[in-house]
């Protein structure tokens, strides 16, 4: 599976950006896709996951309410809608993907960036 990020940039605080990561090769594999950031200096964090087939989402506390996670089966496609964005979200946005429900992620893709500026 080959996962390619997209959509990242600058933008104000307080507005909005939406990323895309489009899967390829085995995707009916996939049972979860995930997003994850790493900010300067900073581990990893998880964001926001999708179910493949459900849809169940989840996502940390502090996007909670201005992010949503969505996906598009037919274009094996997981965007995440960032909106009422602040300085604190600017990082390194990965998308990932795993065949399990629950568990650690198989595939991870090359990340974009996402400037947030005050």
């Amino acid at each position: 599976v080959q996962l390619q990020a997209s959509g990242g940039g600058l933008v104000q605080a307080g507005g909005s950006l939406r990323l895309s990561c489009a899967a390829s090769g085995r995707t009916s594999s996939n049972s979860r896709m995930g997003w994850f950031r790493q900010a300067p200096g900073k581990e990893r964090e998880f964001v926001a996951s999708i179910n493949w087939s459900a849809g169940t989402t989840y996502y940390a506390d502090f996007v909670k309410g201005r992010f949503t996670i969505s996906r598009d089966n037919a274009k094996s496609t997981v965007y995440l809608q960032m909106n009422s964005v602040k300085p604190d979200d600017t990082a390194v946005y990965f998308c990932a993907a795993s065949r399990n429900a629950l568990g650690s992620y198989d595939y991870w893709g090359q990340g974009t960036q996402v400037t947030v500026s005050s």
